[in-house]
């Protein structure tokens, strides 16, 4: 993985080339007065697809989950 440091002057008129580079996992800089302030940065995608089941198990809910709160709960009491 190479390293570009290019001035944001630069980097206005070189943007599509700028941004290919940063895609094939190139570190890109864009520097301003000498002082890095941008790096580029490919969005890695999620996948999309979810398994059904995948964490089965991890989680357990009380018996009562589905029961009413008691009344101190909605009324500020202990």
């Amino acid at each position: 993985m190479d390293t570009l440091t290019i001035d944001v002057k630069d980097a206005e008129v070189q943007l599509s080339r700028l941004l290919a580079l940063a895609l094939q996992g190139n570190k890109v800089i864009i520097t301003e007065n000498q002082e890095s302030v941008v790096q580029l940065v490919p969005i890695r995608k999620q996948p999309q697809r979810r398994i059904a089941g995948l964490h089965r198990g991890a989680m357990r809910m009380r018996d009562d989950f589905n029961d009413p709160l008691p009344d101190a709960f909605w009324l500020g009491e202990e």
